[in-house]
């Protein structure tokens, strides 16, 4: 605890000392964190699959070396225009007219603390650096104990690439996690489970450190009638066997009409088959990060067995999974699943999908809302009447209409959550705003005119009429 401590007192000194960093200092910062990820891609990849067992190389290029990148690109493209102060209308009129100004001018907030989940172990360490180093601060990284060899690799590559001052990675289990998001930070960002994000809500009470929390929940599909079923599937099966759903945003639950679930189950087996073709022994599909995961998703299986689910299975070379090297689970649909299922009542984390079926939108909308709020939710569908409702009556995160995750790779819209599914929101401008500390400044005209002497006393009988009549009393 001592040593973290130092840590941020040695980063808020330097902070203090240089104030607001400028926009090359910024640039150098970004550029150096994307030439960090392109030059180390494949030892971040090798890191990723050792700490997996086996993780997709293509799919770890995606999300955790491209996508961090493009964001950090996207940041230095327009930082220049997201620094300048903004200016606002001064109230009253005459005050502007006579040449007084108002405007935010956006600080950096100082030194953010950065707790990073073992899912996405690069890219949800620089994403939000990208957005932290934009907005002018300092960064201390916390890591996954979950994916060591990883953290490590980043510990190190960080040190060669980084002053302490600046950015540092810190290594350590759930107790140097529960020190550090007790530490006084001036903004601390957590992606991870919601249960452990009220304690970290909690700790930083004690500090009154503001926080974004980035978490999940249970995202569901909605496919409307008029959908196609062969394109949505695809998608569908695509954004949940990413990563073998290891995703806070992954499609959590598919609502279906009754008379088009088995088609949907056809083309999602069809769908699954095409771009994996095999399981077991396919550098392409990921495995369950630990045995304790593993045991938990089977255990969802069991449960809705015996409470009357039935189970497909999609595993379309037939191999045999009792026996592996790695932790592969087959992706399986559970059809008939009932509100009392432990699948239907917390977040699934893996490649499991439960087929609830519906009469009537009225019946999706219910379930929908009588729930926790989720990260995301996902219509497919061309009818504007239901798209528009579900819009309207539904409240999540975030929103994709015909696909699944894909809002999240949009740099100019807010990524997170709302409630259980998280608070606040970064990337792009956004993340900009959300790490910095918007400050509002009034230049006052010069000269003492009278429009400013009338609103000291002794006051008017002019002003306080306008007193009067303006509070209607």
């Amino acid at each position: 605890m001592t040593e973290l401590h130092a840590l941020l007192e040695r980063q808020r000194r330097a902070h203090l000392l240089e104030g607001a960093p400028d926009l090359k200092t910024r640039i150098d910062r970004l550029d150096r964190c994307i030439a960090l990820i392109k030059e180390n891609a494949g030892p971040l990849e090798n890191a990723m699959s050792a700490d997996f067992g086996n993780r997709s190389r293509h799919a770890s290029a995606l999300t955790d070396i491209m996508t961090p990148v493009l964001s950090l690109q996207h940041a230095r493209k327009h930082l220049r225009k997201w620094m300048h102060p903004e200016r606002r209308r001064v109230d009253p009129w005459l005050l502007g007219l006579l040449g007084a100004k108002a405007e935010i001018h956006f600080q950096p907030k100082g030194v953010v603390g950065v707790v990073a989940p073992w899912n996405f172990p690069v890219g949800l360490v620089f994403s939000p650096l990208a957005s932290i180093f934009a907005s002018g601060n300092r960064a201390i990284v916390k890591p996954s104990e979950h994916t060591p060899r990883t953290s490590e690799l980043l510990q190190e590559l960080v040190t060669h690439r980084f002053a302490t001052e600046e950015l540092t990675v810190v290594i350590g289990g759930a107790d140097i996690g529960a020190a550090f998001t007790s530490l006084p930070f001036d903004h601390l960002i957590f992606t991870g489970a919601g249960a452990i994000a009220s304690h970290v809500l909690r700790a930083a009470a004690d500090n009154l450190v503001p926080v974004t929390l980035e978490l999940g929940g249970k995202s569901p599909v909605v496919i409307g009638r008029d959908a196609d079923l062969e394109v949505s599937a695809a998608r569908i099966m695509a954004g949940k066997l990413l990563n073998a759903g290891q995703i806070c945003l992954a499609p959590d639950h598919v609502y279906v009409p009754e008379e088009m679930r088995d088609t949907f189950v056809m083309q999602a087996r069809s769908a699954t088959a095409t771009m994996l073709p095999t399981l077991r022994d396919n550098p392409d599909y990921t495995a369950i990060i630990a045995d304790r995961h593993l045991e938990r998703l089977q255990g969802y299986l069991a449960d809705a067995r015996a409470k009357g689910a039935t189970l497909v299975e999609i595993n379309p070379a037939g191999e045999d999974l009792t026996q592996q090297e790695h932790r592969k689970l087959a992706p399986t649909l559970i059809l008939d699943a009932t509100p009392d299922m432990q699948v239907m009542q917390e977040e699934i984390f893996g490649p499991i999908l439960p087929v609830v079926t519906y009469r009537s939108i009225d019946e999706t909308v219910a379930h929908i809302t009588a729930t926790d709020r989720p990260l995301a939710l996902y219509y497919f569908g061309n009818d504007r009447t239901e798209l528009d409702r579900l819009q309207r009556e539904t409240t999540s995160g975030g929103m994709c209409v015909n696909d699944v995750i894909m809002h999240c790779a949009q740099e100019n819209l807010p990524f997170g959550g709302i409630g259980p599914s998280g608070m606040g929101a970064y990337h792009g401008r956004d993340g900009f705003l959300e790490f910095s500390h918007r400050k509002a400044v009034y230049h006052q005209i010069r000269r003492d005119l009278s429009p400013l002497k009338a609103f000291r006393p002794p006051y008017s009988q002019a002003v306080r009429k306008m007193i009067r009549q303006t509070i209607g009393k």
